[in-house]
C-alpha cells in the first residue's frame, strides 16, 4: 500500500460565524491510499479549533509507511500504527483511516453501510446550518434553506434570542442549536433552554464549556431537551465519561481519528443508553460520505459541511428533500470530479 496526499483548502459560501471565531476558508488534506491499482480516498479538515494545520498534517502523515503491511484487510493492525506514531493529529489520522476503508470496500465491491449490516434507507435528515450574522443574512440563509426539514443555528454570543426570532419570523421548522461551550452561567443556561423549547428547539450541543462537568450535568439533569457533548467527547474513551453528564454525544470523524472509532463510539453510546449525533467539520463530500454511513444509526445529524463550500472535489452522498441520501456505491461511495 502506498499513500499519497495533498494540501487542499475549502472556500466556504458565506463567513462561518460560531461563539468564539469567524472564518471563510478551511484547511484540509486530501489522500489517497494505493493498493494493486485500487484507489481509497481519504480526508482531513482542520478548522482552527483542532489546532491542526496542512504543516502539522502534512508532517504526521510523512511519517505514515503503510508498505510494511502486506494485507489491507488487517485494519485494527494499521490504525493502531497510525494512532501510535504521534499524540493528538485526529484528523490527520482520519485521513488513512476514511481512505483505507474506502479501499477496502472497493476490494470487496461493498458500501460500508452494508458491511456494518445498516440500512441506508435508515439515513435521517440532515441539519442545515446557519452561523450567527445579522438579522438580514440569518433570514436569506433561512430561505436559502428551504429544502432542508430541519434548521441548525449557532448560538453563544449575545444575539442568541435575535437568532432564534430571526429563524422563527421565515419558518416553523424544528431547529437544533449549537452553543460550542458560550454560556458560562448555569442559572441562566437552564432559563435559555427553557426559553428555547418554547421556540421549537429540540436539542442542543455543548452549551457550556466542556471543563465545567458538574455544570453540564447539572444542566442536563434539569434541561427540558437533550444535551449532547460535542467538544466534550472526542474519542472513545470520552464516551463513557460523558455517560450523566450529557443525553448523548456528537460524534464526528475528525474528533475520533476515522471511521474506526466512530464505529466504537456510535455502539458504546447506545450499550449506554445515550443518543448519538452524527456531526462533520466543513468538509469535501469525501470526509461526509465517510460519516454519511453510520447515519441509520443516529438519532441527529448535521452532515452539511460538503454544501457549505464552493469548491468541493468529489460526488458522494447527496442530501435530497432534506434527507442523507447514501450512493449504492463501493467503499465510502465517492468518485472525483
Amino acid at each position: 500500500m502506498k499513500l499519497r496526499f495533498r494540501p487542499y483548502t475549502l472556500e466556504l459560501k458565506h463567513v462561518f460565524t460560531i461563539a468564539n471565531s469567524s472564518r471563510t476558508t478551511t484547511p484540509v488534506v486530501l489522500t489517497e491510499i494505493d493498493y494493486d491499482g485500487i484507489l481509497g480516498y481519504g480526508e482531513a479538515s482542520m478548522p482552527p479549533y483542532l489546532g491542526e494545520s496542512h504543516e502539522s498534517a502534512t508532517a504526521f502523515l510523512s511519517r505514515v509507511d503503510l508498505s510494511k503491511f502486506e494485507n489491507p484487510f488487517e485494519l485494527e493492525t494499521i490504525l493502531e500504527y497510525v494512532d501510535g506514531i504521534a499524540p493528538g493529529n485526529p484528523a490527520a489520522k482520519a485521513s488513512v483511516d476514511i481512505a483505507l476503508h474506502d479501499l477496502l470496500g472497493k476490494i470487496m465491491n461493498q458500501p460500508w453501510y452494508n458491511i456494518w449490516g445498516y440500512d441506508r434507507k435508515l439515513a435521517p435528515n440532515t441539519s442545515f446550518t446557519i452561523g450567527i450574522d445579522k438579522e438580514d443574512v440569518v433570514r436569506q440563509k433561512t430561505k436559502e434553506a428551504a429544502e432542508f426539514k430541519v434548521l441548525k443555528v449557532k448560538l453563544g454570543r449575545d444575539t442568541d434570542k435575535m437568532m432564534i426570532e430571526t429563524i422563527r419570523s421565515v419558518t416553523d421548522k424544528p431547529i437544533t442549536a449549537d452553543v460550542n461551550q458560550g454560556w458560562k452561567d448555569r442559572s441562566s443556561a437552564l432559563e435559555m433552554l427553557h426559553w428555547l423549547k418554547e421556540k421549537g428547539v429540540v436539542m442542543i450541543e455543548q452549551p457550556m464549556p466542556k471543563e465545567q462537568i458538574d455544570n453540564n450535568a447539572w444542566l442536563t439533569e434539569r434541561s427540558p431537551i437533550p444535551i449532547f457533548g460535542d467538544e466534550g467527547v472526542q474519542r472513545l474513551p470520552d464516551v463513557k465519561k460523558a455517560h450523566g453528564v450529557y443525553s448523548g454525544i456528537n460524534i464526528k470523524l475528525m474528533k475520533s481519528t476515522g471511521m474506526r472509532e466512530a464505529h466504537k463510539m456510535l455502539v458504546l453510546a447506545r450499550s449506554l443508553g445515550m443518543q448519538v449525533m452524527l456531526g462533520c467539520m466543513t468538509e469535501t463530500s469525501c470526509a461526509i460520505s465517510a460519516a454519511s454511513h453510520l447515519a441509520p444509526m443516529v438519532d441527529f445529524a448535521d452532515l452539511d459541511g460538503a454544501l457549505l463550500i464552493s469548491n468541493d472535489v468529489y460526488d458522494g452522498t447527496k442530501v435530497i428533500d432534506g434527507k442523507i441520501t447514501l450512493m449504492e456505491r463501493p467503499g465510502i461511495g465517492v468518485k472525483k470530479l
